[in-house]
């Protein structure tokens, strides 16, 4: 069950990212998202979408508001029509940091190879 779960989460994750993208709203567009991963439970009922935004954790925050009111069900939809499942599992969007902090890191990284390279 294990790999049906996973490989249904990677699935999600590819399908969802294209419908985000393909998003009219400004609010969305702009926000510049990213789909972090997709976690699936284990009878693929209920779905989590972890986003990340470019712009920071506060935008991210906002365009996962904006997708669980307007979009939701627009995006289940959709993946109903891109997966092969009996039942399409419930979607809940999770706004996520890792995006944010990865960038500092390589921020930082890169300050600290100048200065390495300066002395």
């Amino acid at each position: 069950m294990a790999y049906k779960q996973d490989r249904t989460a990677e699935d999600i994750k590819r399908i969802v990212t294209v419908i985000v993208s393909q998003l009219k709203d400004p609010r969305i567009s702009e926000a510049m998202l990213t789909v972090v991963r997709a976690e699936v439970a284990h009878d693929l009922s209920f779905c989590k979408v972890y986003l990340s935004s470019l712009k920071g954790f506060d935008t991210a925050v906002e365009a996962c508001k904006v997708l669980e009111k307007t979009a939701k069900g627009h995006v289940r939809t959709q993946l109903g029509k891109a997966l092969t499942i009996r039942k399409v599992p419930e979607i809940r969007f999770i706004p996520d940091d890792s995006l944010e902090k990865s960038i500092d890191m390589f921020r930082k990284l890169d300050e600290d190879n100048k200065r390495l390279n300066s002395q």
